[in-house]
This record gives C-alpha cells, sequence and structure tokens, in this order.
C-alpha cells in the first residue's frame, strides 16, 4: 500500500493498493461513525460489479443509503446533479452527512459537485475504480457538463480522503483501460522524460501487471498532487495538466458525450498538441497510440470549424483566442495562444498524417 499526502488548503491522503478499500474504516472510522447519514453515489455498472465488495466494507447501518447513477459522462448532467440533490433531502441529509463517490471519474466529478453544493458543502470521500480516476479524483476539481461545453459547470472542492483500491481495476474493459493509460502517459510528458520512454514501450495494456500498473499509476498521481499542491485553484501551472485537453474536451462535445471515451480524446488532443510543440516524440507517438488502439481515425468525421466553436469556449481561452498547452520538451509545458489559421493547418496536417498511417 503507497499513502501519498496532497497538500491542498485542506490536506487530504491518498491511499492506492490492493486491499486499501480497509482504510475506509481503519483510517477514516470517526467520520464515517459522526456522520448522521452516508450516501454512496455510484455508477451503474460498477455497482453490479463491486457494490457488494464496499458494502462489505462498511458498518451495517440503516444510515448507509445507496444512489445507482448512470455509467460515465451521461452521469455529468443538471438532470443527475439535480435527481441526486432531491435524494439527499429526501433521504434526511444534513451537514453532518458524508458522500462516498463509488465510480470512476464521471462519477467523481457529480458526486463532488454535489457534495460541494448541498447545503453549501459536505465531506466526501473519492473511491476511484478505473484507471482514469488516478487524475480525477485527486484535485478537487468537480463538475457536470453543458450542451455547449464540458465541465463548464462546477467547483473546485477538495475530497476529506481518495481511497484508489486496485482490486476494482481487475474488472476493466480494454476499452477503459486505454482511456486510462492516456492520462498517464499525459502526466509523464509533461515530467519525466526516462518515465515516457517506459510507457511508449508498452505495446500491449493487457501485459500490464497490477504492480507495474500501481506504479504508473502512483507516479500520476504524484505528479498531479505536486501540481495542485503548487496552484489548487488554476491561477497558473496547474493549467499545465490540460496539456492535450483542449482540442479532446472539443472532440468529446462535438462526438457527444460518452460516444468516444475521455482518455482516447485526450491521446488525440495529446497528438494535436505533439505536433503544435515540434516534440520529437510525436511520431512515436502516433505510433504507440497505433499499437495500443486509439481511435484516431475518428479525427477525418470531424471538421475543424465543428471543433473549433467548442475549442473558443474552452476555460483557458480568453478574447476568443485558442490558447494551448505545449512542451518546449518533455517535462517542460508551456502556454501558447495560436492563430486560428495556424491551428487548422496542424489539424489538417495532423488528418493527413494519421490518414497515411492507416491506423
Amino acid at each position: 500500500m503507497k499513502n501519498l499526502t496532497v497538500e491542498a488548503a485542506r490536506p487530504y491522503q491518498v491511499h492506492i493498493g490492493s486491499g486499501v478499500l480497509a482504510a475506509l474504516l481503519d483510517e477514516y472510522s470517526e467520520m464515517i461513525s459522526k456522520a448522521d447519514r452516508i450516501a454512496v453515489i455510484a455508477d451503474e455498472t460498477v455497482a453490479t460489479l463491486h457494490l457488494d465488495h464496499l458494502k462489505a466494507h462498511l458498518m451495517n447501518s440503516d444510515k448507509v443509503k445507496f444512489k445507482v447513477i448512470p455509467s460515465g459522462e451521461q452521469a455529468k448532467s443538471i438532470e443527475t446533479y439535480m435527481d441526486c440533490q432531491s435524494f439527499l433531502l429526501e433521504q434526511g441529509f444534513s451537514r453532518k452527512s458524508v458522500i462516498l463517490a463509488f465510480g470512476g471519474g464521471a462519477t467523481g466529478d457529480l458526486a463532488g459537485f454535489v457534495a460541494s453544493t448541498f447545503m453549501r458543502g459536505i465531506p466526501f470521500i473519492q473511491i476511484p475504480t478505473t484507471i482514469l480516476a488516478h487524475d480525477s479524483a485527486v484535485g478537487g476539481k468537480t463538475a457536470i457538463n453543458h450542451e455547449l461545453g464540458k465541465n463548464m459547470i462546477g467547483t473546485f472542492y477538495q475530497p476529506a480522503a481518495v481511497i484508489y483500491d486496485t482490486h476494482f481495476l481487475a474488472t476493466l474493459p480494454e476499452k477503459e483501460v486505454r482511456s486510462g493509460m492516456a492520462e498517464v502517459i499525459k502526466h509523464a510528458f509533461i515530467s519525466n522524460e526516462a518515465w515516457l520512454d517506459e510507457l511508449l514501450a508498452i505495446n500491449d495494456f493487457n501485459k500490464l501487471g497490477e504492480e507495474e500498473l500501481a506504479l504508473h499509476l502512483e507516479r500520476g498521481i504524484a505528479v498531479k498532487a505536486a501540481i495542485v499542491e503548487e496552484d489548487e485553484y488554476e491561477t497558473g501551472v496547474r493549467k499545465y495538466l490540460n496539456f492535450g485537453h483542449t482540442l479532446a474536451h472539443a472532440i468529446e462535445a462535438a462526438s457527444g458525450y460518452g460516444k468516444i471515451t475521455h482518455g482516447e480524446a485526450v491521446a488525440i488532443g495529446l497528438a494535436y498538441a505533439l505536433y503544435l510543440s515540434e516534440h520529437k516524440k510525436f511520431h512515436q507517438f502516433l505510433e504507440w497510440g497505433k499499437a495500443t488502439g486509439y481511435p484516431f481515425d475518428l479525427l477525418e468525421k470531424i471538421p475543424f470549424e465543428k471543433l473549433q466553436s467548442y475549442m473558443k469556449k474552452d476555460k483557458k481561452t480568453a478574447d476568443g483566442l485558442l490558447n494551448f498547452v505545449l512542451l518546449h520538451e518533455t517535462g517542460k509545458p508551456y502556454m501558447e495562444t495560436v492563430g486560428t489559421g495556424q491551428a487548422e493547418d496542424a489539424y489538417t496536417t495532423l488528418c493527413a498524417t494519421i490518414g497515411e498511417m492507416h491506423i
């Protein structure tokens, strides 16, 4: 088991490893016992697979209530958000209550936003069940989507703890493993060349052992935690965590939320940002993406004009200008304003390069 501390304004622990779900009662028994109500907000797929396992680590009590929400990005809607608020009110929750977010990144985003706004804020614990959530569960960003943009309605609200039991990762479908590994390699690109080379040497995620995967996740969480500690509210360096995300969020919105996984969209966004950066590993990254099954060919189906309209609504955008996180080199990110013409030319070239690879 590995414990990391996130030194935010309200510090908290990230517990990672097989069997760490026991920390729920071992480390947080006082919080759990003092709560008048405990809500488990669970992804419907995760609930089917793992809710009994979670129940075995909770006290057998009438004060634990369960709310099952849609899987994936479909959960991050105003309708689901209001449904959860109604559930808490109907079940008699109060400022002394606690929420457990049980699922992937979308579940954590939604449950965190619910917790941050219910009665002006109650504690919540992240219990992520996907690789992707090694990124989203840490750092305190909560949000729901709007049809005009991803994560446009939300708060900064740190969890009381993150309990990341790798036991849950064994049931992830290949698509979700691929989604999560995109965020892992993003962390490597913005931090460490040697680690990046290790990841680019992997051409089959099925061959990743549990210990090797846990090590990569620990490294990713450490990168995220260090940046959050320096810039909790994204006024400076925390924006670097959005490497690849400007185009990725536009792809998700243009495709329809849930039609492509977040991580798959991020991988495409990384390729675009690497091309704009003139990064030496651009072609190697494309080959890695091809070998591991990322849907780069999706770009051929989406015109730049459609993506541009979403990118201009990105939270990093100001005065209608396109702002991207780029790399001077691995481990040295920076912000750059890119003209529309240059952005479109880069997109056209990327699409052509991908087409030539017959991905």
